[in-house]
């Protein structure tokens, strides 16, 4: 097993594919001005494969595939099942916004898909719009139904943020009512492409819990799954649950057990620190299995202990990468 520096079990590695992206939501990426890397400069999938297989081999059983959109990305089905072949990959999970995949969901099982956390800040159209800067809502709706059908674990990622979607918390808490889902609340994070979070603390974990309370006293909290980075819980009668994300609070960094891997191979021990060496050069420069197990084991054994303390390690302190570019 991985251990980082604090003690950490570290078996968790959230990898994006791709920066690019078919929405423009207002709080991941700004909406035109956006550099996208050149493909030569992204991960090929063969050196993903080389690198999923040697994190495997050292204790890293569970892979996230992000974005971006992860499905712009051609060739990304075959790869995905490539990955479910290694050995040492005991799951595979997908982070998608839900525009792509309709066709490809009935096969999310037999590519080893073990659940699916799909974006969606409003099911209104008009507000889905304005925040996604596109009109892609049915698209995003059919495919919910389409994961549910086919008996797809799924998490419903809702951004809170002030002045635009606070009206859609209680319409979103409804899909739970009668659907086997987990709808989850994120605090908003300064990841925007701009650097511009002044009003992020106002619609904290705090608040979303307090606001859903007045309306549903007899919420009750339930077991959190190890290392879940929200806190979880039911309305008596719901089917489905919610959960708090404390994203820019980051109350979940004690329990940490990921690690980042960006389009371009850049390591990231935090979410919130500026990279640690890029994985790609690395191979591109003829490293042997043994030099990447080296370099890794060196980033954890040097970890901040949390995410405020990895931004205060970051070389600048003004944040102003995308989402996209990190890895959803």
């Amino acid at each position: 097993m991985l251990y980082d520096n604090h003690g950490r079990i570290i078996n968790y590695l959230r990898l994006a594919v791709t920066d690019r992206c078919n929405l423009r939501c207002q709080y991941c990426m700004p909406e035109e001005g956006i550099d996208y890397v050149p493909r030569s400069d992204l991960l090929t999938y063969e050196e993903i494969e080389r690198v999923i297989t040697l994190f495997a081999q050292m204790g890293i059983h569970k892979i996230r595939i992000t974005g971006g959109e992860p499905f712009l990305r051609k060739g990304l089905v075959d790869c995905i099942r490539r990955i479910n072949e290694i050995k040492g990959v005991q799951s595979i999970h997908l982070t998608t916004n839900g525009t792509l995949i309709r066709d490809i969901i009935p096969s999310f099982h037999s590519m080893g898909v073990r659940s699916v956390n799909l974006s969606l800040d409003s099911q209104d159209p008009e507000r889905f719009k304005k925040i996604t800067r596109r009109d892609d809502h049915e698209k995003v709706m059919e495919s919910l139904t389409l994961l549910i059908e086919h008996d797809i674990p799924t998490k419903i990622n809702m951004v809170v943020m002030n002045d635009q979607n606070v009206e859609d918390i209680f319409p979103m808490l409804e899909l739970t009512k009668h659907l086997p889902v987990s709808v989850r609340f994120l605090e908003e994070m300064p990841f925007n492409g701009i650097g511009k979070h002044s009003e992020m603390t106002l619609w904290n974990h705090l608040k979303i819990l307090e606001t859903i309370r007045e309306k549903h006293p007899a919420l009750y909290p339930i077991d959190n799954a190890p290392n879940s980075t929200s806190v979880n819980y039911k309305i008596p009668g719901y089917e489905g649950s919610f959960g708090i994300i404390a994203s820019y609070s980051r109350l979940f960094c004690g329990t940490c057990n990921r690690i980042r891997l960006t389009p371009t191979g850049v390591l990231k021990t935090c979410l919130y620190d500026g990279g640690v060496f890029n994985i790609k050069d690395l191979i591109r420069n003829g490293a042997s299995n043994d030099d990447l197990a080296t370099a890794l084991l060196s980033a954890l054994g040097s970890r901040a202990k949390d995410g405020k303390e990895a931004e205060l390690l970051r070389a600048s302190q003004f944040i102003n990468e995308s989402m996209a570019t990190i890895g959803g």
